[in-house]
């Protein structure tokens, strides 16, 4: 979701030219910056879409988690390991949702040291109409054939599995 005109050239591959002219092969600088950019795109492009909600794409995220789980129920703990953040990340998502009313902690019934996360009707409501524009938008992710995506999510699993984000 470009806010400008489109450049006449594609200024990373005109890095890469200079890189491999002045320092090497420029492969894998190319890729990394192209992954950075589709990242500020995506985001650009998710965050316009939840913004009209009260949402971030962090948030959004949290109330999708609770979705999935069998009792609707998490344990805060499990948010952030599944949501792959500090707990005190987790803590704040938690803190700005239960404040608007979209989720409600409750005491965990057999570990005093836990909390436990629920989503609440009026989270669930907001979370479909902001899922119904996000997935409008195809999450920003423009551009690609269904297999390509497909290809893409394999590609950069094993960049995460090899940076140990998962076994």
């Amino acid at each position: 979701m470009a806010s400008r005109d489109p450049l006449p050239f594609d200024p990373i591959m005109r890095a890469a030219e200079m890189w491999d002219e002045r320092i090497g092969p420029s492969r894998t600088m190319a890729a990394v910056t192209s992954v950075m950019r589709v990242q500020q795109i995506l985001l650009s492009a998710v965050d316009g879409a939840l913004r009209p909600h009260g949402l971030t794409f962090a948030r959004y995220e949290a109330l999708v988690l609770l979705t999935f789980s069998r009792r609707g129920l998490l344990p805060m703990r499990v948010m952030g390991e599944r949501l792959q953040l500090h707990p005190t990340s987790v803590t704040n998502i938690v803190d700005r949702l239960q404040a608007d009313g979209l989720v409600r902690r409750t005491p965990h019934p057999t570990d005093r040291r836990a909390t436990l996360v629920g989503i609440t009707e009026s989270g669930a409501a907001l979370l479909e109409k902001a899922t119904e524009s996000v997935t409008a938008i195809e999450f920003g992710m423009r551009g690609l054939l269904p297999e390509q995506e497909t290809q893409l999510t394999e590609l950069l699993g094993k960049v995460r599995r090899a940076a140990g984000d998962f076994d």
